[in-house]
């Protein structure tokens, strides 16, 4: 789509719906000069040239890429009205908007009921269902990965409870025995299973704590911030089909977070929280004296711990499943192609002399450094170290990441570096888009380049 005859489209239709209302003079405290505005636009568009190139193949680090043009037309159409979701007064239409790209998601999952809405962060959507956590298990704690996010650890103590880090196996996925252990102590309340872990992105065998959660009474909350739009691949055909057990068993959990400005290809602000059981909004409920007055319908300010959300974000989440929707045709073909890609790119290091694949990727992200001799931790730290350097200057660039690999998590999974230090880091690659897949030889060949002494 041509981006620029959809934006003046959108501020066209916007001035015309103005318009039906009448003329009005702008307040003149309001008044630019252009030229006035043209210096600071300049300096504005310079100092944006700093950024690394998020919008192109050669930038494989961290999880960043620019919204598809369809959520930039949506969320500045709707950002010159400027809606507020807390009220329906304040965005009547784009809290229908919201309502409904919500309900998109929690099918996308398998829930057949649900409460949800869309928050600004990941972080913040790990904070209402950790609160709405907290309520429903009074005094009791929260169990996740040592390879969750650090939000975790950082809302329980933000929300007065006991946090549990559980140990992880070789691939970085929680350990069934070891949260069983903690369990058996009837101290925690709800278990944290993440669906693709921002590190490497590991998945939990969430089919495997079912039974946990049955057995001790617990709650199970998946965080599938970075990970959930992959369920689209459960199950299926080609190299880049997913096993369903974990991603299925997701519809059977009692809470989710999900981040559409990640894989849901939209601008940052834009996370989302579902629970299965739509009661739970009564730990929301609160009064305002100048809000929710003009309808007797549920406000999204009434099941949220957000007050002003930007409408605009709902807009654009709703334009873009349009024509784009949460669908292994829609935007399964989009993670179809990262998958592809960080598939083909583990076979290349696999078979290079130059890199080591440190696991293989269960979604998108590839975790590899560079062969060093003798094998320490220490070189390899240093040797990651100047690939990433070393990558980012000269005329032929690439834009990697590194992750901090602790000896025990490294060693485990290959016990032929000698550990001569705490850990290592090693080179990270987020291959989440799809022009990515067309990318990856000359990305592993430059790379591959760099590695060599």
């Amino acid at each position: 789509m041509d981006l620029q005859h959809w934006l003046g489209r959108a501020n066209d239709a916007i001035q015309q719906w103005a318009d039906t209302f009448g003329p009005y003079e702008q307040h003149p405290s309001l008044f630019v000069d252009d030229d006035r505005f043209a210096v600071a636009f300049e300096e504005l568009t310079g100092r944006l040239k700093e950024n690394y190139p998020f919008f192109h193949p050669r930038y494989a680090g961290q999880m960043l890429k620019p919204p598809h043009p369809a959520a930039v037309v949506g969320h500045l159409a709707t950002m010159l009205i400027n809606p507020n979701n807390h009220a329906l007064d304040g965005g009547p239409a784009t809290a229908r908007m919201e309502r409904e790209a919500v309900a998109q998601l929690a099918a996308m999952f398998g829930y057949d009921t649900h409460l949800g809405h869309l928050t600004t962060s990941g972080t913040i959507a790990n904070l209402e269902a950790l609160f709405v956590a907290r309520e429903l298990h009074p005094g009791r704690g929260i169990a996740y990965s040592a390879d969750a996010h650090y939000t975790h650890g950082r809302m329980c103590h933000v929300l007065g409870m006991k946090g549990y880090p559980v140990p992880t196996d070789d691939r970085g996925r929680i350990s069934i025995d070891a949260l069983e252990g903690i369990l058996r102590t009837g101290e925690v309340g709800t278990v944290v299973l993440t669906a693709g872990t921002t590190g490497l992105g590991a998945v939990d065998p969430v089919h495997s704590a079912l039974a946990l959660r049955d057995r001790y009474g617990v709650r199970l909350h998946v965080d599938a911030a970075y990970g959930g739009f992959f369920t689209l691949l459960a199950g299926a055909d080609g190299p880049e089909g997913l096993p369903a057990e974990p991603w299925r068993a997701i519809a059977r959990c009692d809470s989710i977070v999900v981040d559409p400005h990640k894989h849901g290809l939209q601008p940052y602000g834009c996370g989302a929280v579902l629970f299965r059981d739509p009661e739970v909004g009564r730990f929301y409920l609160h009064d305002s004296p100048y809000t929710y007055f003009t309808s007797s319908e549920l406000h999204l300010g009434e099941i949220s711990l957000e007050c002003s959300r930007a409408g605009a974000s709902a807009a654009a989440l709703w334009l873009t499943f349009q024509v784009l929707p949460p669908t292994p045709d829609g935007l399964g073909r989009v993670l179809g192609a990262g998958r592809r890609a960080a598939l083909h790119w583990a076979d290349l290091i696999t078979a290079s002399d130059a890199l080591e694949l440190y696991q293989r990727p269960e979604l998108d992200i590839v975790g590899y450094f560079p062969s060093v001799e003798p094998a320490t931790l220490s070189g390899v730290d240093a040797a990651s170290a100047r690939v990433l350097a070393d990558g980012m200057a000269g005329g032929d660039p690439v834009f990697l990441s590194t992750l901090k690999a602790g000896r025990d998590a490294f060693t485990a999974r290959h016990p032929e570096v000698t550990a001569d230090a705490e850990g290592a880091r090693i080179l990270r690659s987020v291959l989440m888009k799809p022009e990515s897949e067309d990318h990856v030889q000359r990305l592993h060949d430059r790379v591959a380049r760099l590695a060599r002494p």
